[in-house]
């Protein structure tokens, strides 16, 4: 049986955060609900109406090069792809061709061919409910161009992936640079990236890979399809390889609903195209723009922070995946941590180690709970390390610590404020703890034996009881310690 070595290249899309689109003063807002409202002679392809390049995404791209390590030429221009399809307004897109913004670079190992700039196209709906919601018949498409002329980046790999999951795991590295660099949302979700493989099945012949025959697939929309597409994929290929067929060089669609990739078309190539260099745009004179100032601006990359958070705050590979995984939820924790290291903490480490557990569970946790996000966050850094301090020094209870973090999140409020409006100072006075541990070994014999024979569990159970008594203000250590010295 032959030996066949996977060969991947992706080929991703993402659009552009910037205030107008890419060729028009139109409104470039992917939460407009209402279609067809941000549009204009311009981006509807009216005749006469002439195209201003947008220098914001201009320089975006060149960041996402810059920060990739590609080479930025001196010169770039933007050219007609020509095609025709319901929702693309001027039957051609303004992409570039042959001199894009940035060419090669690297990210995880893989290397770039380029990374381009162009317009998006229109949104087609097709769906029966979809239609049936805006009282069209079931058998029409109806197309929404506010997304028409949105800037899309398309940035394009070499064919050296070889695996669905690293594939993935390049798509999402990706997808955080791109937010590190505020250049993109990159939502897969929403359409804000969108991602195309190339996939094939390439044998080695006298010790060199010798490639296969090539197969796009599309309609690829979140993390999970871009491996299960390519999974499919490859071993769809090998078993027309295996069976003595040839595979084609066509374009095929990744099906959500079955699971697999279906044919859609033969795969054009660039001369299907036509593309000619746009007559209504000149040339990108790329040495009048900032570089220097666009270089300058890239901040340090989640790469770069993963190393430093792990090394400087002593968290583990994973742990700080986690923190970098969302820049939000590392800012927070880095200002939060800056605060502790405000003045002379003799316990730091271990509150980092607090502030880390109650910021990606406790926090994080409500958030999702209440549907809040980083930038509605009324808990302050300060705040939040304040906290933290009083959970250490023993100020609060784990559960009372719950419960000011739910009133900061609702007020905005400092815990100090809360902790004296509540009255959720933690107990630790044995005086004060006695009768409810006299209460709780009278009122439970059976746990209390069980404890005695050597069950550690039901001094959990006892300290629990004791907690409750005490709406949850008593120091679980003192009471489990006390609990120990009557049984």
């Amino acid at each position: 049986m032959a030996t066949y070595v996977p060969v991947i290249g992706l080929e991703i899309h993402a659009e552009l955060d910037t205030k107008t689109k890419m060729f028009c003063d139109c409104k470039n807002d992917p939460d407009e609900e209402h279609p067809n409202i941000n549009v204009c002679p311009i981006c509807l392809a009216h005749p006469g109406a002439m195209p201003t390049a947008n220098k914001k995404a201009i320089e975006s791209v060149i960041k996402v090069g810059m920060a990739l390590q590609g080479d930025i030429p001196a010169v770039s221009k933007f050219d007609r792809k020509n095609y025709f399809y319901p929702d693309l307004p001027k039957a051609y897109q303004i992409s570039q061709y042959d001199q894009p913004l940035v060419f090669g670079g690297v990210l995880k190992g893989v290397r770039l061919r380029r990374v381009h700039l162009e317009e998006d196209t229109g949104a087609l709906t097709h769906e029966n409910s979809k239609l049936q919601a805006l009282n069209s018949k079931s058998d029409s498409s109806l197309v929404n161009f506010n997304r028409a002329g949105v800037p899309l980046m398309e940035l394009v790999t070499e064919p050296d992936i070889r695996n669905a999951d690293d594939a993935v795991a390049f798509a999402k590295e990706l997808q955080l640079i791109l937010r590190y660099l505020s250049v993109s949302y990159a939502d897969m979700d929403r359409g804000q990236m969108r991602v195309e493989a190339n996939v094939s099945l390439g044998k080695i012949h006298d010790g060199e890979l010798v490639f296969g025959t090539k197969v796009e697939v599309k309609n690829i929309n979140s993390f999970r399809a871009v491996h299960d597409a390519i999974e499919y994929e490859l071993q769809r290929q090998r078993m027309v390889l295996e069976e003595g067929g040839e595979v084609k060089h066509e374009t095929r669609g990744w099906n959500e609903s079955s699971r697999e990739t279906v044919s859609q078309r033969t795969k054009e190539e660039a001369h299907d195209y036509r593309y000619f260099p746009e007559p209504d745009l000149p040339p990108l004179d790329l040495s009048r723009f900032p570089l220097n100032d666009i270089k300058l601006s890239i901040p340090e990359l989640p790469a770069q922070k993963r190393i430093r958070f792990a090394k400087e705050f002593d968290l583990s590979e994973p742990q700080a995946d986690l923190l970098v995984s969302d820049p939000r939820l590392a800012s927070h924790f880095e200002d939060s941590v800056s605060e502790l290291m405000s003045e002379d903490n003799q316990n730091l480490a271990q509150e980092i180690k607090l502030l880390f557990n109650y910021l990606t569970s406790d926090l994080r946790g409500l958030m999702i709970e209440n549907g809040i996000k980083f930038e509605e966050l009324k808990i302050t850094p300060e705040n939040f390390a304040d906290l933290v301090e009083l959970i250490s020094h023993n100020t609060v209870s784990s559960r009372s610590a719950k419960d000011i973090l739910r009133s900061m999140m609702q007020t905005g409020a400092d815990p100090h404020t809360v902790l004296k409006e509540q009255d959720l100072h933690q107990i630790s006075d044995e005086e004060a703890l006695l009768d409810v541990v006299r209460r709780v070994i009278e009122t439970n014999v059976s746990a209390v034996s069980d404890f005695k024979n050597g069950k550690e569990n039901a001094l959990q159970f006892l300290v629990g009881k004791a907690m409750a008594e005490l709406k949850g203000k008593g120091n679980p250590e003192v009471l489990q310690r006390m609990i120990r010295e009557r049984t």
